[in-house]
C-alpha cells in the first residue's frame, strides 16, 4: 500500500488570526506537489502546521497519515512517523557538531521506539553513511565538524537542511522555499540534490515563488494558494505560467480569496513567512 498523506478542511490559526481557511490537498509517497502563491497566503503555515508548531493552532480539519491522526503526535512523533520540514528560516544550534545533531537525528527516527540513553547508530556505520550522502551532494566534510547553522551563510542552511532530508529518508517532506536567498548555481546545485534524493520514494511538497527548484524536481501537481486555501491545481504547465505571468490572472479568478490575501499581506498581526 501507498504511503498517503491526507489533509482536509484544516483551518489554522496564529493567535485570533485566521490563516489556512480549508486546506484540502492528498500526497502520495513517490509524488512530487508544488505548492505556490503570493506572499502571505499561508504556504508557510501549512507546513508549521503539518510538523505541530505549538504557534499554529488547528481550529477545524484534520491531517491523517496512513490511517492515523497526525493531530494527536507530538512534532517529534511525527517527525518519526515520517514528516519531515526544512525551513525557510532554520535556527542555530551553537556548540552542537552538525554530525552529533544527524546522528541523534537519524537514530531517533530509524528507531522511533529507541528509549532515552539507549545506544545510537554505530560510530563507524554512521560516517560511512554521513560520508557517503555528503559525497553525492557535494558537501566538503569539514562541514559536518561545524555548529548546527551557527554562523553559516544562507546557502550553507540550505545545504544542511538537505543533507538532513538525505539521511532521515522521510516519508514526506515538505521544504519550504529551500531556494530563497540562493544564487543561480546554489539553487541549481540544491535542485540536483534534491532530485537525487527524490529519486528515493519520498513525497515532496515544495513550497516555492520561482520555478527553477521544480526543473529537476518535475512536479506531478502544482497547487495555487491564495487568502488561506488552495484555489486551482494543476501540472507543470501551471508553475511555469506563474513564473512567468504571476498572480494577476488567479486573483481576477478568484476575488474573495485575493481580498482576503489582500488583508493578510498587508501584516495584520500575521508571523514572518505566513
Amino acid at each position: 500500500m501507498t504511503d498517503t498523506l491526507t489533509i482536509r478542511n484544516l483551518h489554522v490559526s496564529v493567535g485570533d488570526t485566521p490563516i489556512l481557511k480549508g486546506v484540502d490537498l492528498e500526497l502520495k509517497r513517490g509524488e512530487t506537489h508544488a505548492l505556490m502563491g503570493p506572499n502571505g497566503c499561508g504556504k508557510s503555515t501549512l507546513g508549521m502546521a503539518l510538523m505541530g508548531h505549538p504557534n499554529y493552532e488547528v481550529t477545524a480539519g484534520e491531517i491523517v497519515l496512513n490511517g492515523t491522526n497526525v493531530l494527536e503526535m507530538r512534532p517529534d512523533e511525527r517527525a518519526r512517523a515520517g514528516l519531515f520540514m526544512a525551513f525557510q528560516r532554520p535556527v542555530a544550534i551553537p556548540g552542537v557538531k552538525l554530525a552529533d545533531f544527524l546522528r541523534h537525528a537519524t537514530t531517533n527516527v530509524r528507531r522511533p521506539d529507541r528509549k532515552e540513553g539507549e545506544d545510537l547508530i554505530p560510530m563507524r556505520e554512521f560516517r560511512q553513511e554521513l560520508k557517503s550522502k555528503m559525497q553525492q551532494l557535494k558537501i566538503d566534510p569539514e562541514f559536518a565538524r561545524r555548529y548546527v547553522n551557527d554562523g553559516f551563510s544562507g546557502g550553507e542552511m540550505k545545504r544542511a537542511e538537505i543533507l538532513q532530508l538525505a539521511m532521515l529518508e522521510p516519508k514526506f517532506a515538505i521544504l519550504d522555499e529551500t531556494d530563497s536567498g540562493l544564487d543561480a548555481d546554489a539553487v541549481l546545485l540544491a535542485s540536483q540534490s534534491i532530485a537525487e534524493i527524490g529519486r528515493k520514494q519520498i513525497g515532496l511538497l515544495i513550497i516555492t515563488h520561482h520555478d527553477k527548484l521544480l526543473e529537476h524536481n518535475r512536479p506531478d501537481y502544482t497547487h495555487v494558494m491564495l487568502g488561506g486555501r488552495i484555489v486551482e491545481t494543476g501540472g507543470i504547465e501551471l508553475a511555469q505560467e506563474l513564473h512567468a505571468r504571476g498572480y494577476d490572472r488567479i486573483r481576477q479568478t478568484y476575488p474573495e480569496a485575493a481580498a482576503d490575501n489582500s488583508a493578510m499581506a498587508k501584516g495584520e498581526a500575521l508571523p514572518l513567512g505566513a
